[in-house]
């Protein structure tokens, strides 16, 4: 027994799959029941904390809104787009950035500078130079996700090893060849990692993105929500977000584990 609890307790010991699974279960049970025993209990007022019963309810009436779907589909296609944007134009730049010195010194530091300004500071920018149509939504998402990107790329590319290029070079490799060959399925299972956390940075800032004149999509409905003080509505919205980006996470981790078993992935 004194063994099982020092491995729990191991500075990065391995568990089973049953009890990752148990601790899983047990803390999400465990949140739910904290948040049913201030509502229902009313020691938090509903205006501030509905209770599950009510939440389930707008649920379930949602989901019978044919409005609430096309919701769901408009914020997933900004965020999808405003990701793949960032993906197409970090991708080679944080790879440049990773590789070469040079262009280290060029992107990098400006880089460094930008990540640190909020995206929303952004939005009035946006608008002047590109309206309030659905390209500056997923503006939004671009500049919240593109400059973390090629940051996250370029430490990739820098992480893979120094002397496995080398002993490339060694055996006769050009350098478009130790590029394409050696350096990119080297960093591709750490890439995959850092595509899987900056979905995670796009829908955070779906929400922001949907601020300023929408008239649809999942950010819309809860600000919405908050304008008639229908929380229920509201912790609706955020629950259905979370739970998209909790599956297209298991989704990058599961495809993680089976493009590239011997790295480490995500359970």
């Amino acid at each position: 027994m004194k063994k099982k609890k020092n491995q729990l307790f191991k500075i990065r010991g391995e568990i089973s799959r049953k009890v990752y699974m148990i601790t899983v279960v047990a803390t999400f049970a465990g949140i739910l029941a904290i948040w049913s025993l201030l509502s229902y209990g009313n020691l938090v007022s509903p205006t501030f904390l509905p209770s599950p019963g009510k939440v389930w309810l707008s649920f379930t009436t949602n989901i019978q809104d044919a409005d609430f779907w096309r919701y769901v589909g408009i914020s997933a296609y900004r965020v999808l787009m405003g990701y793949l944007l960032t993906c197409l134009l970090a991708i080679p730049l944080g790879i440049l950035a990773g590789t070469f010195k040079i262009f280290e010194a060029i992107v990098v530091p400006v880089t460094e500078f930008i990540r640190y300004m909020p995206a929303t500071a952004f939005i009035p920018l946006i608008i002047v130079w590109i309206g309030l149509g659905e390209s500056a939504k997923i503006a939004v998402i671009f500049v919240g996700c593109f400059f973390q990107m090629v940051l996250m790329v370029a430490d990739n590319a820098k992480s893979v090893s120094g002397e496995l290029l080398q002993a490339s070079y060694t055996l006769g490799a050009s350098k478009f060849q130790v590029l394409r060959k050696v350096l990119l399925p080297a960093l591709l299972p750490d890439l995959m990692n850092s595509l899987r956390l900056i979905m995670g940075w796009a829908w955070s800032y779906l929400v922001a993105a949907e601020l300023f004149a929408a008239s649809s999509g999942l950010g819309f409905m809860i600000m919405r929500a908050q304008r008639y003080m229908q929380t229920e509505t509201i912790f609706l919205g955020i629950l259905v977000i979370g739970l998209l980006g909790l599956i297209i996470d298991r989704l990058f981790a599961l495809l993680n584990k089976r493009l590239f078993p011997w790295a480490e992935g995500g359970r």
